[in-house]
């Protein structure tokens, strides 16, 4: 349980830290306190991801559900950041998020109800949009993480993706039980033993780590309230919703236990009771980590409890930095050619649904091209809505959201509204039939 835990916690790291290392730079801190933002955001994953799988009242999706930092929130937290200026920027930040994640536990039980508005023909667009979306994550990653790098690209990155990758996949093949279940694990151990000697492995955290730190409350500050910037981040935990329950949906596919209204409504409670929670310990809004599916897809351990096992790692994490720079040892390049194996799992669960979901009836197939379409649309020509307004752009650089809500209007009107019409023409042109006389 433990290294199947510690499998999940190695597949989301990355994930979990790119947000405070590149939000911290941005509003004006040092190295050490975007290092002690690192931390912060560990351990409020752990706590996020414990909420989700154990759970308590009517809160949790009691699912293999792994929560942590959203990738949604950066580009307008930094915003928020660049408007309150250097001294009130994460003040202001966790003031907005802590308004944001109440508002969405208010709103949990009627979001969850638009589960109906989900079959198979909405989810499986969804999930390979995931999948898809995720991809160009693993790419950058293979290539080195900085796009602003000299040797961004370079053939021993790529090289390394590529070894780590064949590796994955060698091992998938001629392993049996147990250390299949764990070959991503394995696969990110031997693409760092072979990093090591082109020097990419980078020991400089571990030994600049404490081995206790306990991310202190309101470490930068009591939390401010500014009006714009909570508006902001409301938007932004509505995209987080939306991006949550595909997610569960997707999840609760992969584990044949569907997600229903109920643990739609426990999973989203999890997640902004979460988001609320985190700024008291330095952390920002909490989402599902769609990387991880992957991983339960391609393990096929459904066990929550294993996730928990990753929580209570996250945790620790969070409060030994020394532990914490361990995981950071991987390179990279070798998290981008596992990436490669996680995110495509997660792109053919959304092929294989999509298989149920009919798509030689009525206008299904359009539907799915045009949200599929809509969805691409951030990642073949990322500057494609440079011109709308900056709020607009939270959902709308989000292809996940917009293919989402395409995919839904679309299911609506062809599928809901259109075969209402359709009926009450047929009753209007079909006659009452006349009653045979006595």
């Amino acid at each position: 349980m433990f290294t199947s835990g510690l499998q999940h916690v190695a597949a989301m790291y990355a994930g979990v830290v790119a947000p405070p290392m590149i939000i911290g730079p941005a509003v004006g801190l040092s190295a050490t306190e975007t290092a002690f933002l690192m931390g912060a955001s560990l351990f409020t994953a752990g706590i996020a991801t414990l909420l989700q799988t154990i759970g308590f009242w009517r809160i949790g999706a009691r699912l293999p559900f792994v929560n942590g930092v959203s990738f949604a929130g950066v580009t307008p937290m930094i915003a928020i950041g660049n408007g309150a200026g250097p001294d009130d920027a994460l003040p202001v930040i966790f003031g907005a998020t802590i308004v944001a994640g109440v508002l969405g536990f208010v709103l949990a039980p009627y979001f969850s109800k638009l589960v109906r508005f989900f079959p198979p023909l909405v989810t499986g667009t969804v999930i390979t949009l995931i999948g898809i979306s995720l991809l160009p994550v693993a790419f950058n990653w293979a290539r080195g993480g900085n796009a602003a790098a000299d040797d961004y690209g370079d053939g021993t990155y790529l090289a390394l993706a590529a070894i780590t990758l064949v590796l994955v996949l060698v091992l998938r093949r001629v392993l049996r039980g147990f250390l299949q279940q764990i070959s991503i694990l394995l696969g990110l151990i031997g693409g760092t033993l072979v990093a090591i000697p082109f020097g990419v492995t980078n020991t400089d955290a571990i030994r600049d780590a404490d081995i206790v730190g306990f991310p202190t409350p309101f470490h930068f500050g009591a939390p401010q309230f500014d009006a714009a910037a909570i508006i902001s981040m409301c938007v932004v935990m509505l995209v987080c919703m939306t991006e949550s329950t595909a997610d569960m949906l997707a999840l609760g596919r992969i584990v044949d236990r569907p997600a229903d209204e109920r643990t739609l409504e426990g999973g989203l409670r999890a997640d902004t009771l979460g988001t609320a929670v985190s700024p008291l310990f330095n952390g920002f809004a909490c989402s599902a980590f769609a990387q991880n599916i992957g991983l339960v897809a391609m393990t096929k351990v459904r066990s929550r409890f294993v996730v928990a096992t990753g929580g209570v790692i996250l945790v620790v994490l969070g409060l030994c930095p020394m532990a914490a720079s361990l995981i950071s040892l991987v390179p990279l390049p070798v998290l981008g050619g596992a990436g490669i194996v996680l995110f495509g799992s997660v792109a053919v669960s959304g092929v294989q649904t999509l298989g149920e979901a009919a798509l030689e009836k009525g206008e299904n197939a359009l539907i799915v091209a045009v949200a599929l379409g809509v969805g691409l649309i951030p990642i073949a020509a990322p500057d494609f809505y440079h011109a709308f307004p900056e709020d607009l752009l939270v959902v709308l650089d989000s292809g996940i959201s917009t293919g989402c809500l395409v995919a839904v209007a679309l299911n609506l009107a062809f599928n809901h509204l259109g075969a209402r019409a359709a009926d009450e023409r047929t009753a209007e042109v079909v006659p009452h039939p006349v009653p045979a006389p006595h």
